[in-house]
């Protein structure tokens, strides 16, 4: 029998996801009959979504059996009232060589002083810049779901002490794990580079605040590629003014695209990056889709179900 997976990911996005979709559906087994349009929500069997879609209401879609985000984040989905069936957020290996490509990246720039040095052409030698070992630089990791515990890992690997904080307790190996509220104290005391990798709840808005950033020791760094609304904005410039955060390397903001007027993008201690630190990927994005939609079809448990009470 024939599955409709209709697209409503945006029709931007439609050409660049049209051939890889159907490549995974093909290379899956899979008869599939994909399309951007839906001019009868009751024949639709799986619906491809990103946030920001025209379609929020799924009211019409009475015999749909998923949708399927192409977004590891769900935020702007997961309250909708008119959704009543399984939700699946995206979890692909390229967003997490992504996440760990950019965390990495960062968290090295700051522990080897690389924005001082480029600011230091002047002909001065000076020798008065050396870093420590990467053994003496603990790193904090906030949320340890797949992307957490992917850059987790790489930066033990690297030699960094990870301290871990999840809202519920967990187990990665290498890395001193924490959770609740006094085990955010600890792992904020320690950390001279913090990475924020929760997810947009409301248990987790504004979670930097000017009381977290105070418990940090004086000159850490800040780098955010998880949600814009984990961090308060102006307590964030207010810790930087006040030497208390040395930098904050910021991807993801509560308004995107960041506006031009916005005091990010003149701060001297911010570096502003556009939303680029884990982008899904196509190729490899539809093969996670068409396999849940196989076991949609097979009855089998969806990979990556959204718990709606968590929201994630």
């Amino acid at each position: 029998m024939t599955i409709t997976a209709y697209f409503a990911a945006g029709a931007e996005r439609w050409p660049t996801w049209k051939e890889p979709l159907s490549a995974a559906f093909a290379e899956a087994g899979l008869d599939v009959t994909l399309t951007d349009t839906a001019a009868d929500p009751a024949a639709v069997d799986y619906i491809i979504y990103a946030p920001g879609s025209p379609l929020q209401d799924f009211s019409p879609f009475v015999n749909c059996k998923a949708v399927l985000n192409i977004w590891a984040g769900v935020e702007r989905i997961v309250g909708n009232p008119t959704l009543r069936i399984p939700l699946c957020r995206m979890v692909d290996p390229s967003l997490s060589e992504g996440m760990v490509e950019y965390v990495t990246g960062h968290v090295l720039r700051y522990h080897l002083d690389i924005d001082a040095h480029l600011a230091g052409q002047d002909g001065v030698w000076r020798h008065d810049r050396v870093p420590p070992l990467a053994g003496e630089r603990p790193v904090a990791m906030l949320g340890l779901g797949a992307l957490g515990q992917a850059c987790a890992r790489a930066l033990t690997g690297l030699g960094f002490p990870v301290l871990g904080w999840s809202r519920t307790p967990r187990e990665v190996a290498g890395v001193r794990c924490h959770a609740g509220d006094d085990g955010f104290a600890r792992t904020l005391a320690e950390a001279q580079i913090v990475v924020t990798l929760l997810p947009q709840t409301p248990e987790t808005e504004n979670m930097i605040d000017a009381d977290a950033l105070a418990r940090l020791p004086r000159g850490a760094c800040l780098i955010n590629p998880g949600r814009g609304p984990l961090i308060d904005d102006a307590a964030l410039i207010a810790a930087l003014d006040a030497g208390q955060l040395a930098h904050a390397t910021l991807d993801v903001f509560r308004e995107e695209p960041l506006p031009p007027e916005h005091p990010f993008w003149a701060h001297p201690r911010i570096t502003v990056t556009p939303h680029i630190a884990a982008e899904t990927r196509p190729r490899t994005a539809a093969r996670v889709i068409a396999e849940n939609i196989r076991r949609g079809e097979s009855g089998e448990p969806f990979l990556h179900q959204v718990d709606t009470n968590r929201g994630y």
